[in-house]
């Protein structure tokens, strides 16, 4: 099971009342404009859940309460530490390509050949060095 699963699981066990979960939708299909997914199995897991935790003392619900709190806040921290981590890398790699292919740099910095993509195209080839410029700019602004 993987740490969203361990996290949601904590999270729905450390709730007090069905009535939080009755406010969401039942979506069947995507082209509805809810927001959230709820299929029936994932309710009954959250009702068997919740039967489960009002049986618990209240001893045991606290104790549950701060393991789920710990788990989302290390699972937050291990997010954090991960983007940060890749954000900086990518960056200095972008920063590179940015020298040497200042258009291919800034395709992959926005994921599609846009408005910004051509006016690196379109300086790198009247001039070298402003489509550096350009592409740096995209890059780190």
């Amino acid at each position: 099971m993987n740490m969203k699963k361990k996290i949601l699981i904590a999270c729905i066990i450390a709730m007090q009342s069905a009535s939080v979960f009755a406010s969401i939708p039942v979506v069947t299909s995507k082209n509805d404009t809810a927001t959230a997914y709820v299929s029936k199995e994932d309710e009954v897991m959250v009702k068997n859940a919740l039967e489960s935790f009002k049986s618990l003392s209240k001893a045991e619900r606290k104790a549950r309460i701060a393991d789920a709190k710990a788990l989302l806040k290390n699972y937050k921290a291990d997010k954090a530490n991960k983007a940060s981590g890749d954000a900086s890398t990518n960056t200095l790699l972008l920063a590179i390509l940015a020298i040497l292919l200042p258009p291919l740099a800034v395709y992959l910095h926005e994921n599609a050949i846009n408005t910004k993509f051509w006016i690196s195209l379109l300086l790198t080839l009247l001039f070298w060095i402003p489509g550096v410029i350009y592409a740096l700019f995209v890059i780190f602004a």
